[in-house]
């Protein structure tokens, strides 16, 4: 019997030179690298009225949008990661040659149905701990809801905004999202249900 061959850690350097010749976009987590899953049309029409309502409301202000492309390194005590948040907003920028920021202040997830374990666990906590991040957004796809873990002097506090006449404060970046514009234009396709065998 033949075992599957080891993987080899890859270093950073070498992750981030080859994600700029790549056509799938690739996380990285203390050394291995995961192609990230194709998102539906509907994940792309949140992520993009998020990413649109942000850049409208940040227009001459110095934090700045950034979509999905963007690369946030997280540093952990054991390892480096990097994830490609569906919008990040980054108030002091990475250097333009720079293909990842260091300091984002709000950070958007949609939640897909096959990736929502990864979201709201490990990449999550992972975030939870850049220094510079006020609040991390995980913004529901199959029904006006959105949670936002925001910081505190207690830490972060989960507070929860349902409805499309919520409005989602964001005083750490001096605007508000309304729910409606997150959810523009969506329909919502209830899950299917799990057929008994």
């Amino acid at each position: 019997m033949s075992t599957a061959p080891e993987r080899q850690p890859v270093s950073v350097e070498d992750c981030l030179r080859g994600e700029l010749n790549c056509q799938v976009k690739h996380e990285y987590l203390g050394g291995y690298v995961y192609a990230m899953a194709e998102a539906t049309n509907a994940h792309n029409r949140i992520a993009s009225n998020v990413l649109g309502a942000l850049h409208g409301r940040l227009r001459g202000k110095p934090c700045l949008p950034y979509n999905s492309d963007a690369k946030i390194r997280v540093k952990l005590p054991t390892h480096v990661r990097f994830y490609y948040p569906d919008a990040t907003v980054v108030c002091v920028p990475n250097p333009p040659d720079e293909s990842f920021q260091d300091r984002p202040v709000v950070i958007v997830e949609v939640l897909p149905r096959g990736t929502r374990r990864i979201d709201e666990g490990e990449k999550r906590d992972a975030c939870l701990t850049i220094p510079t991040l006020s609040a991390y957004l995980l913004v529901e796809q199959d029904c006006p809801c959105v949670c936002v873990y925001r910081r505190t002097d207690q830490g972060f506090v989960q507070e929860s905004y349902v409805e499309l006449e919520a409005m989602i404060p964001l005083k750490e970046i001096d605007c508000e999202l309304p729910l409606a514009e997150i959810y523009e234009r969506v329909k919502f396709v209830p899950e299917p249900e799990d057929e008994e065998s």
